[in-house]
């Protein structure tokens, strides 16, 4: 598969024509260069589908701990919020995460890395956020861009101070952003350890004039921002995200036509997550026909996370984003590949097999690429290609 005039389409039988880490040709065996311009070496892919390296673009992947017990809990009818404001969720996880040393943390989260690999993902966003100290959020960081290291893999990280208020700051969240936007981000940021920085705009995290400070601190830092939008309410998190250019707003099941028309104008990526609906047995589904209408690009991730989709598999995702909120399977596989591409604003080197692109690429074991959205519970990779190795 590769960019076509219409979108993501099929070239078959098709080649490509990799030097180095990039690809110099993708299109139809018969228009591939003279024979002078032909690689030295030919690998034939015996007519398996070959598609751009999966992209999981919104993934939580660095923690420690586990919250089965929680899991239990709304089992048996507790909510999201009621286990919030009884000291779970996502604080929960933080005081597993602040004990935790890097090696720990390493040996906890490289599953869940290789696990996302094995399905042919080449690029992953890895967010913080469940330190909600200098100390902790660095070490979060770090620890992602040592899976980078340690993988063949992109690594993609967000600063996700903005998380939630931690207990030692409990019903100061005025006071924890201060620390967030004066300390914890340009500290972060001038060590390298920031591609990008996220939000979470709720009632049980923060208001979108708190949010608003992060994301002014993060553009006079020269960082594009994300947000964690319109989850559970509509506060009006999709619109502060277009307001400030958001290289994506995510989740959205509240959000408004006001609200996508914000976006569309924005240009902002619209991710859905249906790992989280479905684990927390939600009803309210993100507009997807809203998004259709108004032509805001769709992405699709796990949401990797302890709490609310501790899902690795982004195979998965595309099925349960096909069957839980319709979307087809062209738009699930640019989902997971061109537009997850463009949410990290890496849309120039990734998301699509054409010339001048990094060689990241999938090879599978399919007759049709609507089986990568249809199975369930089935891995169909053949190999994977991460900058042509």
């Amino acid at each position: 598969m590769a960019r076509t005039a219409s979108g993501i389409g099929a070239i078959a039988p098709g080649a490509l024509l990799v030097r180095g880490d990039r690809i110099v040709f993708a299109g139809a065996e018969a228009e591939m260069p003279a024979a002078g311009a032909r690689p030295r070496e030919e690998i034939d892919c015996e007519g398996r589908w070959i598609t751009p390296g999966l992209i999981d673009c919104h993934t939580h992947l660095v923690y420690a701990g586990n919250r089965a017990t929680e899991f239990e809990m709304r089992l048996r009818g507790a909510t999201y919020q009621e286990i919030a404001a009884k000291g779970g969720g996502i604080l929960s996880t933080l005081r597993s995460t602040r004990t935790a040393t890097a090696q720990q943390l390493i040996a906890e989260s490289l599953p869940r890395l290789d696990a996302l690999i094995a399905e042919g993902v080449t690029a992953v966003e890895i967010k913080s956020g469940y330190g909600l100290d200098l100390a902790t959020e660095r070490r979060l960081l770090q620890t992602a861009r040592e899976l980078g290291r340690m993988r063949n893999i992109h690594v993609h990280t967000t600063f996700l101070g903005a998380h939630a208020v931690p207990p030692e700051m409990a019903g100061n969240a005025d006071a924890y952003i201060d620390e967030v936007v004066r300390g914890m981000l340009p500290a972060l940021a001038s060590e390298g350890l920031v591609d990008s920085v996220d939000g979470f705009c709720e009632n049980i995290a923060f208001s979108p004039a708190q949010i608003a400070r992060v994301f002014e601190v993060a553009s006079a830092l020269r960082l594009r921002v994300r947000l964690h939008a319109d989850q559970l309410s509509n506060l009006g998190g999709a619109r502060l995200a277009a307001i400030h250019a958001a290289l994506s707003a995510d989740h959205l099941e509240h959000s408004d036509e006001a609200s996508i028309e914000a976006l569309a104008r924005a240009g902002t990526v619209a991710v859905l997550l249906p790992g989280a609906f479905y684990f927390l047995r939600e009803t309210k589904q993100p507009p997807v026909d809203l998004l259709r209408k108004h032509g805001v690009p769709m992405a699709v991730a796990t949401d990797s996370n302890p709490g609310t989709s501790p899902l690795t598999s982004l195979l998965l995702a595309m099925n349960m984003a096909a069957t839980q909120f319709r979307m087809t399977v062209e738009e699930c596989l640019a989902g997971v590949t061109r537009e997850a591409a463009r949410a990290l604003g890496m849309e120039n080197d990734r998301g699509t097999l054409e010339a001048g692109k990094l060689a990241d690429f999938a090879v599978w074991n399919i007759d049709d690429p609507a089986e990568l959205v249809y199975r369930i519970g089935f891995n169909p990779l053949h190999s994977r290609l991460w900058r042509g190795r």
